[in-house]
């Protein structure tokens, strides 16, 4: 019987270690999280930051496995089921921890109102005041930095710089807290004639610290904030006021000079201001009232524009909406639907989209283009005009005995006309327009495509008399009142 020869010993492949290598770190981490070593806030800001590390650290395990299990001529071992699911997790919760670290949380925190004896997430928050205050040079600026709290600027009566400071810190314990407190102290300088105050907020590193400032300044002096996250109010300045912020709420009022605002995700109000207002970003709702000198909005206004009483030149410009005119007597109200305006003076240009606009009081030139929207302008003073529009009708009322010339066309729609000189023709695909009325004047020039134009008196907008009293009906013979239902009740009328 031929004997047959023994089989080689299998060679046993080795278990990766770079899973429980990986299990091992992540699990000292939270340890020392449970025993209070590491607090929970910062082990979430150094997952956010750091996690992609832990996968290099299982490639690299991976790359020597790979190497030794070639020098021993054994198939390496791949990654495996459960190694995949657990590379999913980490970068799965990785990337949604470093979302949520852009997340604002400190304001987040604020406007919720959590109670900290109710949910520490964010430490507790613990409160510091102080006080400073030094001479301010004569004819000085100052100049304000503060990375998170609110800033009021108020009149002083004196040469004094005075500085009230509202602290807030978020730690874990009383120690933390005073020790933040400490590095986190505002600082006054003086360099040339501008004096900075820097709230020094960032000196407790990436720990949460807020400080509301309250500063009392000569009212001579011009001011320049730079604020994060943070309100900032500024009340009663003879000099110029320069202001950038985020995430915050801006008012601005009674100022001499002129007020520059750099924002975005903030709104403003501003009102009582004797020289230029220019205001450019990414803002949620802005009021302007009262300016004597000119106004410059550029950017995106994404919860509307109010205006009101500006002296000189209007000049708006959006990636929807590019608007100009001369001044403002009444007021002006732009939201991302409609545009409404009042008593406002030309030469007016104004282009826009999706919107309806409604213009009343109008005097001087008006050059207007929308798309998608109704247009409405009551003229006041008849200035030469100049209206384009695409799916909306147009309405233009004129004073009763106003001399003009026009010269309108519509496709795809109808034109009417209350005065008896414009010669209107009708047809099926297009309406047209011309005439001279009251021996001319001003050229009026309307396209409208998709809709209707209609040319009107200014006495049509007057309101309808009351119809008179319908005269009584004949007497009926009376009926006796039906039994009542004392389960229905009244309908309203």
């Amino acid at each position: 019987m031929a004997s047959t020869a023994p089989l080689p010993p299998r060679q046993h492949r080795r278990r990766s270690l770079a899973g429980p290598i990986v299990l091992i770190i992540l699990g000292i981490v939270f340890l020392m999280g449970t025993m209070g070593l590491l607090q929970w806030y910062m082990l979430g800001h150094l997952w956010a930051r750091y996690w992609p590390l832990l996968i290099i650290l299982w490639g690299v395990i991976k790359l020597m496995e790979y190497q030794q299990s070639k020098s021993e001529g054994v198939r390496p071992r791949g990654i495996g089921a459960g190694g995949v699911f657990l590379l999913i997790c980490l970068v799965v919760f990785g990337l949604m921890a470093t979302q949520a670290e852009r997340f604002n949380w400190s304001a987040i925190r604020d406007q919720v109102d959590i109670d900290d004896s109710d949910f520490s997430l964010f430490g507790h928050s613990y409160t510091y005041d102080d006080e400073l205050q030094q001479a301010f040079p004569d004819g000085a600026n100052l100049n304000v930095d503060n990375l998170h709290g609110a800033v009021n600027i108020n009149a002083s009566d004196d040469k004094q710089i005075k500085i009230t400071v509202h602290k807030r810190i978020s730690a874990e314990n009383q120690e933390d807290a005073d020790k933040w407190n400490t590095g986190t102290k505002p600082q006054i300088s003086v360099s040339g004639q501008t004096v900075s105050v820097n709230a020094n907020t960032q000196g407790a590193g990436d720990h949460w610290v807020a400080s509301d400032l309250d500063i009392y300044v000569p009212r001579k002096a011009a001011v320049v904030i730079s604020n994060r996250r943070g309100d900032v109010s500024i009340m009663g300045r003879d000099g110029d006021v320069q202001i950038s912020n985020q995430h915050g709420d801006l008012s601005v009022t009674d100022v001499n000079g002129k007020v520059s605002l750099s924002l975005e995700q903030s709104s403003a109000k501003v009102s009582q201001v004797a020289g230029d207002v220019t205001i450019e970003g990414r803002t949620k709702d802005v009021s302007v009232t009262d300016v004597k000198g000119a106004i410059r909005l550029t950017g995106e206004f994404f919860d509307g524009v109010k205006l009101s009483k500006i002296t000189k030149t209007v000049t708006f410009k959006s990636s929807r909406t590019d608007m100009e005119f001369s001044s403002l007597e009444g007021d002006l109200d732009l939201d991302s639907g409609d545009l409404r305006a009042n008593d406002l003076t030309g030469p007016m240009r104004l282009q826009t989209r999706s919107k309806d606009i409604s213009l009343s009081g109008t005097s001087g030139d008006v050059r207007l283009e929308d798309s998608n929207g109704s247009v409405e302008v009551r003229v006041r003073k008849a200035g030469s005009m100049q209206i384009e529009n695409r799916k909306g009708d147009i309405q233009v009322f004129l004073p009763d005995k106003t001399g003009f010339e026009v010269q309108a066309r519509a496709r795809g729609g109808e034109i009417q006309s209350d005065f008896g000189e414009v010669k209107i023709e009708n047809g099926d695909s297009q309406a047209t327009a011309n005439g001279a009325v009251a021996g001319g004047g001003p050229r009026l020039v309307i396209s409208n495509e998709h809709g209707d134009i209609e040319v009107r008196k200014g006495s049509a907008m007057a309101e309808i008399p009351p119809a008179p009293p319908t005269p009584p009906n004949s007497p009926k013979a009376p009926r006796l009142p039906a039994p009542k239902d004392k389960n229905v009740e009244p309908t309203e009328n």
